[in-house]
This record gives C-alpha cells, structure tokens and sequence, in this order.
C-alpha cells in the first residue's frame, strides 16, 4: 500500500535508486510492462451502429411491418390485379411510413454525435511534462511516460501526473479537492501512516491530478494509468452503465404494450375480415386477402402514435431551451424531464452547497468579538461592529503584512485568489476593513512599513512569521495554529491592554473551541517589538517567543447564500436534499446545518462517514440510506454504494458534484449534475445537467422545469392517444358492422386509408402536440410530490379520458363515413369525410388536452403557438383534400362547401358536451 512502508521499505519494492533513478532500459522495460501512464479509453459506438439500433425500437418494428405490408400490397396489385393506382397508393404509404422511421433514426443520431466522452477528458488531464531523474540526471519527460520506481521533483504550480510516495518535502502543500472533496490543501510529510488510514488523510502520498499550492518535494511513482485513483475513477466509469430515465422506461413500457394490442388488432382485422368475407360471400382467395391489407395496414400505422418518437424528442428540446434561459445546459434530452420526476438530491458540499472559497466570517480581536459579512472572494461586506473597528486594526494589519497571498479581478469581473487559500482569506478580510497590503508596503505612503525578514509556514512549527520595520519601531508577527501560538506567548490584548497569558488563557481557548463547534477553521495572530538588532539577527526560533496574541481568524468555506431557500423550496415539494462529501463530518454537519439540510428533531445517525460505511454491507447501507442527510469523509466508490442504495429505496436520484471524485456517483445516478464554471471537464463529460452559473438555485428551476415537461408530455400522449383511439375504433367499426356494400362504398372499404391516418398523426396531431411542450403550468408544480416514476403515463384516471373521448371521436368519423356513403357519395369522398371529420375534431380535442380538469379552465389563446399549430393544421388538411396530386396520392376528394362547415363545426359538439359535463360535475 505504499503509505504505511518507510521510504527505505517503497523504494526497495519498486527496484530503484534514490540518487540515481531509474536507468532509461530499464524504463522502457517497465513502459512496456505496465503500458503508458495514461487512461483507459472505451471506444466510442460507431454512428452507423446507433443507426441501425434505433429500428430495434418497438414502434419502429410496428412501422417496419406496416412498410413490409404495404409493399406486399402494391406488389401484388402491379403484379396480379393491374390496379396501378391503389399499387401506387400503397407504394406512397411505404415511402411515408419509411421516412418517418427514418427521420427517428435521424433524431437518435443526433443526440449521440452531440455527446461528449468522459473518459476522453480524463486522458487530457495527464497532458504535461515532468521533471524525472534518469541516469542519474534530471530530464524532462511526457508524462504518460511515466513508469513505477521513477523519481520526480515538483514545485509550486506543478500537477502531479501520477500516483506518488513522498520521499522529501520542503513546505509542501498539495490540493487534492477533485479526489477527496477537501476545500483546504493537504500539508505533506514523509513518515508512514497506518494502514487503515483513508485517502483524504495519506499525507505521504500525491495522487494523479492534484495540484502544488506551496513548497517543493522528491517523490517516487508507485502507480500509473488505470492503477492510480483517478485511474480507478475511470474504471469506475467505464464499468458504470448508463441509466435509463424515468421517461425512458415509461414510453418503453407503453410502446411494448402499444407494441401488442397493435399486433392483435391486425391479427383480429385479418381473422374477423376473413371471417366477414367467407359469410357474406361464402367463398375467400388471395384477391379477397389482399384487399384485407389496406385495412390491416390502416389499422397497424392507427393503433400507434407514429409521430411519439418525434413529438417527443422535440417536446423534450423545447424544454431543454427552456431550461437553457435559467442557466441549465441540458446533455441528454431525455434527462430534461427526469428532473421533474426526483425524489432526492444528493449535492456535493465543496463549490456545489459552498463557494470553494475560504472566508473570515468571524474573529476575535483586542477583546472583542466581530462578524463578518459577505462570501468569497469579493472584498463586499460589513464587519460589525462598525464603530469597534478601530481596535481590530492591529490584528487585521498584521495578519496582511504576515501574508504572501493576493486577489485581482480578471478580465470577466470576477476575482482570482493567488496563495494559499487561508491567506486569501485574511486578504480579503483585509480589504473588507480598507486596509491593502500594497498600500502598507508603499514607501511613498504615510504607514511606513518594511518587511525585512520573511519565515515561510513550515508543517513542523505550523507558523509563519515576518519581521517588520514601521517607522522606527520593530515587530515579528507570526500568525499560524492558536494552539502552537499560546505555546509561544507571554501576553493577550484586551481593551487596548496586555493581559499575562495565564490570565487570558482561558479566554482565548473559550474562543477556539467557540469558534471550532462552529466548524470554522481557526488562526491566531500575534506580534512582538523588538530591537533593530534582534531584528536583523536574532534566529527564527528565538523571534518566535515572547508573542502578545492579537486576536484569533474563524475560516470557512462558506455556504452559498442562495441554496437554504433553494433547499427549502425542494423540501416542500417533497424533495430530500442530502450531502455527499469527502470534507470533515464536523464541517459537512455544520454547514448541512446552516442551509437547512438537517432535521432537528431527527436522530444524531443523520450523520454517515466513510469509514463507518466500509463496514457495512449493502443491506445494512441500505436500511441506513433513509435517515442520513450527511455523507462524509466518503470515496468515489462510497459515493456509488451510496446512490445505488438509495435507488434501491424507490429514490430518483439527482447526484450534484465538481470534482473528479464526483464523477461517477453522477454516472450511476437518474441524473447527474455539474458546475459550469468550477467544475471538471471530467464532471461535465459524465454529468447529464450542467449549471452554467454553478448556482444550486438553478436546480430548483431545473426541477420546476422537468415538472412542467412531463406535464405537457402527459397532454400531449393524452391527445395523441385519443387520436390513435377513435382510429382504431373508426376501423374496426367498419370492418365489422358494414356487412354490405352502401352505395358507392364496397362493404371492404376501410373507413380511412393508412395514407391518412398518417397525415393525421404527423401533421393535424403532431404539429399541436409540439405546441403543447410550450404550455405554462396550470398551477404551482413545487407545492405538489414528486410524480411516481414507477406509475403508468396513463394512471390517475387518464386511461379513462383516453379511452372515452376516443371512443365517442371514433363512433362520430364512423357515422360521419356511414352518412357519406348514404348519401351516395363516392368511396374517395366518404373517406375524406371521415379523414376531416376525425382531423377537427382532435383539433378541437387538443384544448381539451391541454388541462387536467376541462377545456373551460384556460384561456385557449393563451398559447399562441398552439393556435397557430392548430389553424395550420386545419388549413393544411384542407388544402390536401382540393389539391389533385393528394387527391391521388391520398385518396382524398373535393367536397361541397355544406359538406365542409359539417366536418367543421360537428367534432366540436362532442367535445364542447362531454367538457360541459365534467364542468358541471367538478362545480358540483
């Protein structure tokens, strides 16, 4: 394990040299063992590939069968019967139906070609150059050609491009927030730890992709490739399959049942006509079979949605534009509506819930207590009290002058920190009071001040000291860890005194351990005056004795100020909001603590860390998972138990996250979430929304926004289903109750061509059902549960609006196809009878749609574009039945200017009644 071995111990496992490294055969031998220090990449599914599965769908497989029929059916009248022109008719039913098949295998590749590969991200991250000792030489070397046993050296700035075993440091301080989730950089050391130590706490060890804040060190790869963490990672996400979402596995459900009944009312429309001919003819050929086809091909393209696919995928972009305008860029369409069906929250803390930006939001100085205002690193915020400023002025100068850190604003307005994190802050507190640590340096000022000597932060001592000349006078200020610097102390200021320390002593620890149960992270400053000799050659262990202690900083990274209303608006909409976080239990319940996250009523087992769940098996993680609303100190691979484990709860998952740590826990969730600004390429890649303003608010409106999808997906499926009802019914009908022939009308003629039942579910259905995705809420969806993902589309007494209103549509193209042939009009005009007759009236029924109660509870122009949909559709359906090419592409014919205002006004009746009637009873 590397970690618990002395340095003596790891360098003999890995055969190599202090001094000298490796030499560069032996290298080479070992590049070619372990292969280069790069990640593994799972290739890419060729395009054509996802082509050809898209025609595996089972509607396609439907609309395949209704293409292999109608081919058939043309073949056999150009060959046998010479009827070219219903040959014809049936090759353009072939060419309609295929194009759409083809234009849904479009869509799919789409979507595919548009999406990014998170592996692919991760190779780039070990891109750079690295310092190695070779043949007893130090060289520069790609780092993919990386191998164990070499021995690298880096510096401040420097990645480390491998899994490493620290051998020397110097002030070494590594960021290691994209692995563990710690905020602050981890100080390194050489000596062995325990080997139950976890990754966030091996301080002799540097992992792939972290990052050097300070110092310098010598270290020996123990691990390339796929064997580093971040290699494991990767594993993690090549081995993590992709989730089918909520919508996903609702239209699967539906189209597979569609898939049957489709299949049984062909079979019944072959078996019932077969019958039907037999007893009204009492004789049956191949010509008589044949001619069954028409019918069954009907009957095949209306008892499916042909258009769902497309409707679909276009309702879903819709709402992802939508979700674009509040900052959510939208990966997948399919994700866009799994936001309206979460349950559950699982966040990030580190730059998801907090700024990832350490902030003084306390301290205590010359006896008195302040607060902070403001987060971050912008230098906005009051410190109160105001009026008692004056007495921290000591403390805040010194903790600037004993500082290396700065912050400047970049070209977009936003300020970036240099240094460590923790002087970045007492910078910005600094700033917050009007004071600069350039302005104190100016010679050419009124303060005066020179930095003669400067003692870097050192992990042994923990303290950091600058030796001062302001005026004529002489300091040493050392700020550093407040309980090394009461250690090295002699005095305490209070109200402009100095207090012995063994009077203050207890004060000032009352204040650390105030401030520690606060989780802030703790720092004392203190200064000392001394003579201009001592300055200039007293030792650095003698300046640091005899300090009067300042005051005492409270750090943390701070919630962002937005997520406890954004966390409490999800609760009330039955939202569980948890944290996953590799940060401290401490800090992690603190700031859950702040943002609302915790029940206080609850149990203390709200809190699970890392190690505890390695001792639990998945059973026992899963009968814990419901009562936890914090997860720390936890892996990658915690993070991944812990989702699954919670999905196994019933959860829809929504997993938030930045780092690479994160990474696949967003893979395996119902929807991953990623920061736009802060977050890795990495995080982005596997993430399926990605905040382009890293806001948590924008999650709540993500989540309003799914909502608002899948209710208009609810409409529109509510509507193309009807249609696809009184379709199917119009032609059963026919098929069974025309037993003779009625005038013009032969008893076998169907009540609609297959031609026009797809110009119906393409064009008259499908261009009202787009405009559906822009309807707005009926009412407010985020004081309302999450939707049951498990629940059927259809359930909530929908399947009975379907079926009824279906029913009666169906019932009246059929009387309206019965009272054509009556009144002897030809077969082609019967049937444009019919075709009109069942285009208005799910025109009309599209109002109905739009609402869960009736069509008189929203303003039909309220959505324009629905209007325009609709008035287009209507007028386009009409055009095809006065244009002589539709006429014969179609089988449509011109009617009388009566016979037009009838299949007009005459759908509308139905509708407008059974509307009436559940107004009444709802009032009732």
């Amino acid at each position: 394990m590397f970690y618990d071995q002395s340095k003596a111990a790891v360098l003999a496992d890995l055969k190599t040299n202090r001094q000298t490294g490796l030499t560069s055969m032996n290298a080479q031998q070992r590049l070619t063992t372990t292969g280069k220090n790069e990640l593994p990449v799972v290739p890419p599914t060729p395009i054509w590939l996802v082509f050809l599965r898209s025609f595996k769908e089972p509607l396609v497989i439907i609309l395949l069968l209704a293409v292999t029929l109608s081919l058939v059916s043309g073949g056999y009248d150009l060959v046998q019967t010479g009827d070219v022109q219903h040959a014809w008719s049936s090759f353009y039913e072939a060419i309609a139906i295929m194009i759409l098949i083809l234009i849904n295998s479009g869509l799919s590749v789409w979507q595919t070609a548009n999406a990014r590969k998170s592996l692919a991200s991760l190779k780039a991250m070990n891109n750079h150059q690295v310092a190695v000792l070779r043949d007893d030489n130090w060289d520069k070397v790609a780092a993919n050609l990386l191998v164990p046993g070499d021995i690298i050296s880096v510096k401040t700035g420097d990645f480390i491009e491998a899994d490493v075993r620290w051998l020397k440091v110097s002030e070494l301080a590594v960021l290691e927030a994209h692995l563990t989730g710690e905020s602050l950089p981890i100080d390194k050391q050489v000596e062995p730890v325990s080997a139950d130590t976890d990754l966030g706490d091996r301080k002799n060890m540097g992992y792939s992709g972290s990052t050097v804040t300070n110092g310098n060190g010598y270290a020996v790869v123990v691990a390339t490739g796929g064997q580093t963490e971040l290699g494991k990672i990767a594993g993690l996400l090549k081995d993590t399959p992709t989730q089918l979402t909520p919508i996903e596995k609702t239209v699967n459900g539906l189209t597979r049942k569609l898939m049957l009944v489709a299949g049984g009312i062909v079979l019944f429309t072959l078996l019932a006509g077969t019958v039907k001919t037999w007893l009204t003819t009492g004789s049956f050929s191949f010509a008589s079979f044949a001619a069954l086809l028409s019918t069954a091909i009907a009957l095949a393209v209306a008892a499916i949605p042909d258009a769902l696919p497309a409707v679909l995928s276009i309702v879903l972009t819709i709402g992802a534009t939508v979700l674009s305008k509040s900052n959510g860029l939208i990966k997948s369409l399919n994700s866009v509506e799994t936001l309206g069906a979460t349950t559950l929250i699982a966040s990030d803390k580190t730059g998801t819930l907090t700024k990832n930006e350490m902030t003084v939001t306390r301290f205590f100085a010359n006896g008195q207590d302040f607060e902070v205002e403001g987060r971050g690193y912008e230098p906005l915020g009051e410190i109160a009290p105001a009026d008692q400023l004056g007495a921290a002025q000591a403390f805040i100068t010194a903790s600037i002058l004993d500082n290396e850190a700065t912050v400047a604003k970049n070209e977009q307005g936003s300020y970036v920190p240099f240094g460590n994190p923790t002087d970045v802050a007492l910078v910005v507190l600094g700033q917050k009071a009007g004071f600069e640590r350039a302005a104190l340096l100016d010679q050419s000022g009124a303060n005066d001040v020179d930095i003669l000597r400067l003692f870097p932060f050192d992990s042994t001592r923990k303290m950091m000291s600058v030796v001062i000349k302001q005026g004529d006078q002489y300091k040493v200020i050392t700020k550093g860890a407040p309980d090394v610097l009461l250690q090295h102390a002699d005095y305490l200021a209070m109200a402009d005194q100095l207090v012995p320390i063994a009077t203050g002593r207890a004060t000032f620890v009352s204040k650390i351990e105030a401030f520690a149960a606060e989780a802030l992270r703790t720092l004392a400053v203190s200064e000392r005056i001394i003579t201009a000799d001592e300055a200039l050659h007293l030792p650095m262990a003698d300046l640091e004795q005899h300090l009067t202690l300042l005051g005492l900083a409270g750090i943390i990274d701070p919630p962002r100020e937005e997520v406890r209303h954004s966390v409490a608006t999800l609760q009330a909409a039955a939202i569980k909001v948890v944290m996953i976080t590799g940060d401290h239990a401490k800090t992690a319940q603190a700031i859950a603590a702040k943002l609302g996250m915790l029940d206080q009523t609850a149990p203390a087992a709200q809190v699970l860390e890392g190690r505890e769940i390695d001792q639990l098996s998945d059973d026992e993680l899963f009968a814990r998972v419901p009562d936890v609303r914090v997860y720390a100190r936890v892996s990658p691979a915690h993070k991944q138990r812990i989702v699954r484990q919670l999905q196994r709860q019933g959860e829809v998952v929504a997993m938030t996250g930045d780092g690479v740590n994160d990474a696949p826990a967003l893979r395996v969730a119902d929807i991953g979430v990623a920061m736009g600004i802060n977050g890795t390429d990495v995080t982005k890649e596997s993430a399926d929304l990605i905040l382009m303003d890293d806001k948590f608010t924008t999650i709540e409106h993500s989540v309003e926004a799914g909502r608002t999808i899948f209710t208009n997906i609810k409409n529109f499926m509510r509507h193309e289903l009807t249609t696809n009802v009184a379709e199917v019914l119009s032609l059963l009908l026919g098929l069974l109750l025309i037993t003779h022939d009625i005038g013009q009308v032969s008893s076998n003629t169907p009540t609609l061509t297959a031609l026009m039942v797809l110009w119906v579910n393409m064009v008259s259905d499908a261009l009202p059902s787009f405009a559906l995705g822009y309807d707005v809420p009926e009412g407010d969806l985020m004081q309302v549960p999450p939707r049951d993902s498990q629940a059927s589309i259809l359930a909530d007494g929908l399947l009975g609006r379907v079926l009824l209103r279906g029913t009666v549509m169906g019932a009246v193209v059929f009387v309206a196809f019965i009272w054509s042939a009556n009144s002897g009009l030809s077969v082609e005009a019967s049937q444009t009878v019919a075709f009109l007759t069942l285009v208005f009236g799910q025109l009309w029924h599209v109002f109905d749609a739009r609402s869960s109660k009736t069509l008189f509870h929203r303003n039909p122009f309220s959505n324009s574009k629905l209007v325009m949909a609709v008035a287009f559709s209507a007028v386009s359906s009409l055009l095809v039945t006065m244009s002589p090419f539709f006429n014969d592409v179609m089988g449509t014919a011109r009617l009388s200017n009566g016979v037009y205002a009838m299949v007009i006004l005459l759908p509308a009746v139905p509708v407008l009644v059974i509307s009436g009637i559940k107004a009444w009873w709802l009032a009732r």
